[in-house]
C-alpha cells in the first residue's frame, strides 16, 4: 500500500533497519533506521535551516546488506541511497546537512568538496528520476 507525502527534498528512513552489521536492534530492543528516524526528526526540530527538508519514514528500503539506510530523493533530481550509519544525531545532522545541499543543487549533484564528512563512505546506489538518466 503506498501512503502519498508532499513533493519536494525528502530523506526518506528506513525504520525496519538492522541497528548495525552485527546486530538487529539495540540495547533497548529498538531497531536502527527506528532510531536515525528519530535523529533525524529531532535535529530537524532543532534547526530551521532544515525546514526545506522533509523526514519521511518508510518500512524496509530493502538494503539489508546495509544497515541504518535512507533514500535522499526530490523531483526531477539524481536520487541516492545511503546507509551503514550509526543511528545518531552526529550522523543524523550530516545527512541532513547533505539534502539540504542536495535540495539547493540543480540536478542533485553536490560536488564531492561540498559533501558533509559525515556522509562520505556511506553511498550505496544512485537512481535517475523518472523520465531522465544522467549524462
Amino acid at each position: 500500500m503506498l501512503k502519498q507525502v508532499e513533493d519536494g527534498v525528502a530523506v526518506v528512513a528506513c525504520t525496519t533497519c538492522r541497528h548495525s552489521a552485527d546486530a538487529r536492534d539495540d540495547a533497548e530492543g529498538q531497531r536502527g533506521g527506528a532510531r536515525l528516524a528519530s535523529a533525524l526528526k529531532a535535529v530537524q526540530a532543532s534547526d530551521p535551516a532544515y525546514a526545506d527538508v522533509a523526514v519521511q519514514e518508510m518500512p524496509c528500503l530493502f538494503a539489508c546488506q546495509d544497515f541504518c539506510t535512507i533514500h535522499l530523493r526530490a523531483p526531477a533530481k539524481v536520487g541516492y541511497v545511503l546507509g551503514r550509519f550509526e543511528p545518531s544525531e552526529d550522523a543524523a545532522r550530516a545527512i541532513l546537512d547533505y539534502a539540504k545541499l542536495y535540495g539547493e543543487s540543480a540536478f542533485g549533484q553536490v560536488p564531492f568538496k561540498q559533501w558533509p564528512q559525515g556522509v562520505k563512505g556511506h553511498f550505496i546506489t544512485r537512481t535517475p528520476p523518472a523520465g531522465f538518466v544522467v549524462e
